[in-house]
């Protein structure tokens, strides 16, 4: 096992104010003031994927990751102020740069046309990690642009070429929620495989340790290496049928339209007693017994740990539980990509781009597909049995409509 000795140190100007000060607390100075770390980290060429280097402020991390791991410190760039955050990852292709946004939970479309600094500092810090990401698969390996295809850097190569992204001051500038949906999107990505890196986050917050799952923890308080990879806090999700008001608090976020049907029918879906995401359904026109969902919205700080989907896939079952068929038309790349992958979804049909149609004397607001490419699945549900839960997925909680005290969007 590689043992990293660092050494850092600075000179020391002699003045009155520095003598007056060491003065107070007898801080013996000398010309210089150096400290030396000295820690043990997991050898590159063996099998893992995920690491954290933990600890407080001034401990030395940074120092350490600089001296084990080099270049492949992210060193973040500068953003154009004129250009959107998306024409910023040029070479990669659009659907690969997507990709991105979607792996580190930056799933709003509208935010990706929008420049770096009108963001969020949370958004901000999604398209960082997204950018240091981004550079490894520009440094290292090809670009595979197909629709289904994960993104590959290092394709089918040995485990200690695929390329490291080593990640300082990890979720520091975020609230707490943020850091760590943001820190299990990131681990899910990688462990799928849909995003091949090895990831290393270097930050003074242990409470990402549960959310990133890494395969080995060095915590520069002590100095110690710790191997083994903690299981994932449970999610568990309530779902909640609501009233159209609810809607007020996710329309902003849709990436189409804030409007809503008042026949809708809407469910909320709250983590912990806070909303998290929001769907809604709308009979098909001209079939009977058959309904579309119209509006599906997960919050930007719960994105990229899939709780839109399995929302979705909650909601689906409770409408084929009274007798109904329920089908969901998306151009969203995470959403296609989950239906394709489940088995309680079937694809009923493909529309490539096309203009748009315009609405009829009945439905004057109805909108088709206009210059996207879109795909319709209808759900088909379990074999047997409700939908189920698993360690790593949200668990959901069906819910009868709350009362009035109860409801957060009041």
């Amino acid at each position: 096992m590689p043992r990293v000795d660092a050494v850092v140190e600075c000179p020391v100007h002699d003045s009155f104010r520095v003598q007056q000060a060491a003065g107070l607390f007898d801080v013996p100075l000398g010309e210089r003031a150096s400290e030396r770390f000295t820690v043990e980290l997991p050898d590159l060429a063996d099998d893992w994927q995920i690491g954290l280097i933990v600890g407080p402020s001034g401990s030395g991390k940074t120092t350490v990751a600089r001296h084990a791991y080099g270049e492949r410190l992210f060193k973040s760039a500068d953003w154009p102020a004129d250009r959107a955050v998306v024409d910023a990852f040029d070479p990669l292709p659009v659907r690969q740069t997507v990709g991105l946004f979607t792996a580190v939970g930056f799933s709003s479309p509208p935010s990706w046309v929008k420049p770096y600094r009108v963001l969020s500092r949370g958004e901000q810090f999604r398209c960082d990690l997204a950018r240091a990401l981004a550079i490894a698969d520009c440094r290292l390996g090809t670009v595979d642009s197909s629709d289904s295809a994960p993104i590959k850097s290092a394709i089918r190569n040995p485990q200690s070429e695929i390329p490291l992204v080593v990640f300082d001051e990890f979720t520091s500038v975020v609230d707490r929620n943020v850091a760590r949906v943001c820190s299990a999107a990131v681990a899910k990505a990688i462990r799928s495989g849909r995003v091949q890196k090895r990831f290393v986050a270097v930050t003074c917050h242990y409470d990402v340790a549960a959310w990133l799952t890494p395969d080995w923890t060095l915590d520069m308080a002590d100095c110690r290496l710790a191997r083994g990879c903690l299981r994932r806090p449970r999610i568990r999700l309530e779902i909640h049928r609501c009233r159209l008001e609810a809607w007020r608090l996710f329309a902003r976020h849709h990436y189409l339209t804030g409007s809503l049907a008042p026949q809708a029918r809407c469910y909320l879906a709250t983590w912990d007693g806070a909303p998290v995401a929001f769907c809604a359904t709308l009979p098909v026109i001209g079939r009977k017994g058959h309904r579309r969902f119209t509006r599906i919205v997960t919050l930007p700080d719960y994105q990229g740990i899939g709780i839109g989907s399995r929302v979705v896939e909650a909601v689906a079952q409770l409408h084929r539980e009274e007798g109904l068929r329920i089908s969901v038309t998306s151009s969203h790349p995470a959403l296609i990509q989950h239906c394709k992958a489940s088995p309680y979804w079937r694809t009923s049909n493909v529309k490539r781009n096309r203009q748009r149609h315009a609405g009829t004397h009945l439905h004057p607001n109805y909108r088709d597909c206009t210059g996207r490419m879109v795909v319709s699945f209808e759900y088909v549900g379990p074999t047997a049995g409700a939908v189920g839960c698993s360690p790593s997925k949200p668990e959901l909680r069906s819910q009868p409509n709350p009362s009035p005290r109860r409801q957060p969007w009041d």
